[in-house]
Parts: structure tokens; sequence; C-alpha cells
């Protein structure tokens, strides 16, 4: 590695991380991109909500067309993940057992989505790459217009994201999941006015069925089955490496950032889902833009 610190080290090689190196590159700035390999992008099996694709496009391809684009420029590209992130005169941070300085880092190291091991790994996998398990009613609400859903969610959430669901089908069943407190009468009743179906019984595990169905089982042998489920049981935000440093999140672990994406440590970015906003590509992908621009002025503004 260069004694030279680096102008910027991008954490996450997902949509937001590979704009910003994009970005970076074009301004002329000295970059490393570090990827530990598990961008959620690549379990999208179509996304037909990202705008310029008019026939959609997979989340592995556009991660390609990334790659390919940002190849033309002198990004420097590793595998690997960093395991720990301080601060002094630069930033320094540590991969394996190697380290890597940096005037400024930017984070884009996404989420993870809760599973509560519900189905085989496998399962989850293979039923989100065929589209019987989906994560995301904004992104592909829309795919299932008209048929037959099931969502587990949690007492705080699963109602309003089955009334979300509602915009699209009037089948809905809603499950909460394990150790949720009941219902409120309220929200209880809200849903039934709604017209969504609600499964007292808490699911036990999903397994991907005959037919392109997704099939719930509770205790006692008892299932349903579903034309897709979503397993809104919300998200870990990989925000780590930053409040280990200080920085401000809310009560999700979100990265709290300012109008430029720069977290409340002087010189830390962040852009993605790790960040409190929507949850959507196009939008972590505008971050990055955002904080690219950013940090080329910062570094512009106060040379080495």
């Amino acid at each position: 590695m260069s004694a030279r610190p680096f102008d910027c080290l991008i954490v996450g090689a997902g949509p937001a991380g590979l704009t910003a190196a994009l970005y970076l590159a074009r301004f002329r700035r000295n970059v490393m991109l570090v990827d530990a390999g598990q961008s959620r992008a690549e379990l999208i099996p179509t996304t037909h909500n990202y705008p310029g694709f008019p026939q959609g496009i997979s989340g592995i391809d556009l991660l390609r067309r990334l790659r390919e684009q940002m190849s033309q420029y002198p990004v420097l590209s590793r595998k690997g993940r960093v395991e720990g992130l301080s601060r002094g005169t630069c930033f320094t941070a540590r991969i394996g057992s190697n380290s890597v300085s940096a005037t400024t880092v930017l984070l884009a190291t996404g989420v993870v989505d809760r599973q509560h091991k519900l189905a085989a790994p496998a399962d989850l996998r293979n039923g989100t790459l065929a589209g019987q398990i989906r994560w995301c009613p904004i992104c592909d609400g829309y795919e299932v217009l008209d048929r037959n859903v099931g969502l587990i969610g949690t007492t705080a959430s699963a109602p309003g994201h089955a009334l979300f669901l509602r915009t699209y089908t009037s089948r809905v069943t809603l499950m909460l999941a394990a150790d949720e407190a009941p219902l409120p009468p309220a929200k209880l009743a809200c849903l039934q006015a709604a017209d969504i179906k609600i499964l007292e019984q808490a699911p036990v595990r999903i397994e991907l069925a005959k037919s392109h169905k997704v099939a719930i089982h509770f205790a006692g042998k008892v299932q349903s089955t579903f034309d897709t489920i979503y397993p809104m049981l919300g998200s870990q935000p990989q925000s780590g490496l930053a409040t280990d440093m200080g920085a401000r999140c809310d009560e999700l672990g979100e990265l709290i950032v300012d109008e430029h994406q720069q977290t409340s440590v002087p010189g830390l970015y962040a852009a993605g889902d790790l960040v409190r906003a929507l949850n959507q590509m196009s939008v972590g992908m505008a971050h990055a833009a955002i904080a690219a621009t950013a940090i080329h002025n910062r570094l512009a503004h106060n040379p080495r």
C-alpha cells in the first residue's frame, strides 16, 4: 500500500458505494473501495421501479453495470471487511492483518434483514430470487397485484405495512412474530376496517411450496399457503464502525447525517440504507453523489 493516505476510503460496494467511487474517481481523487461481497442488491430478482430500465433490471446486473462503469477510472478495489476504524491525523481502517489510511471515509455498509430463523438460509435466498419471499413493499408491491399475500411482522410496524400492501391487493393476511404483544384495539379495528385478515398464531417456519407458493407453518401442524410472503421483521443497520467512533444514530441504529451526508464525526460520511432515510437504491445513490461532492470540496479547501 502507498504510504500516502487515500483521499477517501469507501466501505461497501453496493449501489451507493459504487456510485461514490465513480464520482470521486471522476473528481480525480485517490480512492480505495473495500467490498465484503454481501450487498443486499444481489438478492433483487428484478426491480421495476429503478429509473431508466423500462423492462426492469436484476440487482446482480445493476451491480455489474456499476462495476463496469467504475472500472474505467483508477479506483483501487479490494475484497475484504473493515474490522475497525480509528481517527488520528487521518482515519485508519483495519482490514484483516493490514491497515489503510485515508483522509476521509464514506460508509455504505447497508443493513441486514432480521429473519428470526423462520426459514433455512437457502430457502430464504432461493425464495427471494424467485419472488416468493419479498422484503420491501415500496420496491415491489406492484408485482403482487391482486395476489394472496402474507405479512409477518411486529406489533409496532406490521399494521402500517399491511395497510400499505392494501394499495396492491385485497388479500392481505397479517401474522405477528413469536413473543410479540397483541395488537392494540385501535390498530386492530383499523386493520379489520381495511378487510385485512389476522391470524392469531405466530408462525414457526417458512417453507417454499409447490406451484411457486410459500407455506407458513404454525404449531400443531397447521399451515397456510400464500403466493408471496413479506417477513417484515425489521433490519439491523451496519453502523458499528461509525458508532464505535461516537457517531450519532437514532433509536434504530441508523446514522444521523447533515445535508452533506457527514456524520457527527468530522470527515466520516455515510450513504444508503444505514442512514436515517427511505431505504431505496435510488435514494442511496443520491446520498453517494452528495457525499462524494462534499468530500471533494472538503479536500479542495483543506489540502494536505
